[in-house]
């Protein structure tokens, strides 16, 4: 019973009716706003997509070209697939054979040729790396780029070690080197001037990750980190 006993029964009634029809409405408002969102948010999202395809579509097709790619003083060799001198019959696991790059091939430091068994883990160390390890990296298709800690300040490593790549990177010191820093892939080889010598960046552009190599695609991670690695 109404607690307005003024009203009669007939408006009461209507009183519900319409406080229906308004409580129907507010509902039908909130769900066309609900809708409105839902369209807004997913025409967003269509946008941000475009965005990010059209994005790498400019990105690629700004992606210098490697074949075009020269770059000055590279020396070059003519390599097979590397032996896995460590896993030879009769060689001792413990005490692996080494290989002496710079008799067999005329490489110092090494660009390819034979190596151990486990590579090493792309990554930026501090420390020197084992020839034989690294040699295997290059043969996925990973860059070793070498500095002679002698001769680089501590401020010139770490802009040496900033500016490379995340993947298929190696960058480690090599005592005694003939320039300042050098760069290697399987078969190629750059002596450079410096931390800010422009052919380090195109060599990288050009060879790494380089079909070249007998095992390019091969995995840079899931095998050696060797001492002092940082990243």
């Amino acid at each position: 019973m109404s607690n307005n006993s003024n009203l009669t029964v007939k408006q009461e009634r209507d009183a519900r009716r319409a406080e229906k029809v308004a409580k129907l409405k507010d509902q039908q408002k909130k769900e066309k706003r609900n809708r409105f969102i839902i369209i807004g948010v997913s025409i967003l999202a269509i946008l941000a997509i475009l965005a990010t395809v059209v994005l790498v579509i400019v990105q690629q097709a700004n992606k210098p070209d490697p074949a075009a790619i020269t770059v000055d003083g590279v020396e070059t060799w003519t390599l097979e697939a590397g032996n896995h001198v460590d896993a030879a019959a009769g060689v001792d696991p413990a005490n692996p054979p080494t290989v002496d790059y710079e008799a067999d091939y005329g490489m110092n430091p090494p660009a390819g040729g034979n190596h151990w068994a486990g590579w090493l883990n792309c990554g930026i160390y501090t420390e020197v790396q084992q020839n034989e390890r690294a040699v295997h990296a290059l043969e996925h298709g990973a860059i070793w780029v070498t500095y002679d800690p002698a001769v680089l300040s501590e401020e010139e490593i770490s802009t040496l070690q900033n500016s490379v790549p995340s993947t298929y990177m190696i960058v480690s010191p090599y005592p005694d080197l003939p320039t300042p820093v050098v760069a290697s892939a399987w078969g190629y080889q750059v002596q450079l001037d410096g931390v800010d010598d422009p052919r380090l960046a195109e060599f990288i552009t050009k060879y790494k990750e380089n079909p070249d190599g007998p095992e390019y695609g091969a995995a840079c991670t899931g095998a050696i980190d060797g001492p002092g690695k940082i990243s």
